[in-house]
């Protein structure tokens, strides 16, 4: 199973839940779409075992440290990846997303910045923004689970 998350803004309380759900879940990846804020949340993040992915975000100030600390798993976006076979475009702010949805070229599409829930299907892109972890602007925390065996999802509040 993958957890994507995004906008996680320091929120200690729900990072503690997303550590919880790690282990719970079986989780083998993360993917995290920017705005992790400060580099201490990453203890909760990246754990042994677990592969990590992750972009920056426009509120990731401490830009050196989260590298560091990530072991250099944090990226500037967009980026583009292949795991377990599956074409992925990942990126903070959805520029360009609909050029990028409409190229076809990808199977999944991970997003973030809206604080909104975006889970779509395109064609054969999967287009995923799980909304704020955060839970600051809608009062709900999300984040979404992936089996990229089967290719289906959901929405998680935590």
């Amino acid at each position: 199973m993958w957890l994507i998350l995004s906008d996680t803004h320091d929120n200690m309380e729900v990072l503690k839940k997303v550590e919880e759900l790690l282990s719970e879940k079986n989780i083998e990846k993360v993917f995290h779409c920017g705005d992790f804020v400060a580099p201490f949340t990453l203890g909760r993040l990246i754990k042994e075992g677990v592969d990590f992915y992750g972009v920056f975000g426009n509120n990731d100030g401490e830009v050196l440290l989260l590298d560091k600390r990530s072991g250099g798993r944090i990226k500037k976006p967009p980026i583009s990846l292949e795991v377990d076979g599956l074409r992925i475009a990942m990126m903070h702010e959805p520029i360009l997303l609909d050029a990028i949805v409409r190229s076809q070229e990808f199977d999944l599409i991970l997003y973030g910045h809206t604080h909104r829930v975006d889970v779509r299907k395109e064609g054969k892109t999967l287009v995923v923004n799980p909304g704020e972890a955060c839970g600051y602007l809608s009062g709900k925390s999300t984040v979404y689970l992936f089996d990229p065996r089967t290719r289906e999802g959901e929405l998680l509040e935590l």
